[in-house]
């Protein structure tokens, strides 16, 4: 059985309030921040660099059950900069697409 990978699906959305030139999606470096440190605590895998895919950016998570995984996922999308709307796909790390699994809305967690 291959192990369980959970995609973060964040709707790029541009943040509000920014300047000409700043950049607009600082919640990217937000939540990889925010994942970085669960990994160096052991608590997550940061399972691969986040990816710009049609409308969201997505994060990939792994090393842990689903349980922990979308618990994480839950974090993610409560962080205060992170735009609303985003939801988590439970998959595998064998999958050969993303958004191949079952999607799980975020805000019932």
């Amino acid at each position: 059985m291959a192990e369980t990978l959970v995609e973060i699906h964040v709707p790029l959305v541009a943040a509000s309030g920014l300047s000409d030139g700043d950049y607009q999606f600082p919640w990217i470096e937000d939540i990889e921040d925010f994942l970085v440190d669960l990994e160096e605590r052991g608590e997550v895998e940061v399972y691969d660099d986040g990816e710009e895919w049609e409308d969201v950016y997505i994060f990939f998570i792994s090393g842990a059950d689903e349980a922990a995984l979308l618990a994480v996922a839950s974090r993610v999308a409560k962080l205060r900069s992170v735009p609303p709307g985003a939801f988590a796909v439970v998959t595998d790390v064998e999958a050969d697409e993303y958004g191949q699994g079952r999607r799980v809305a975020l805000a019932s967690l």
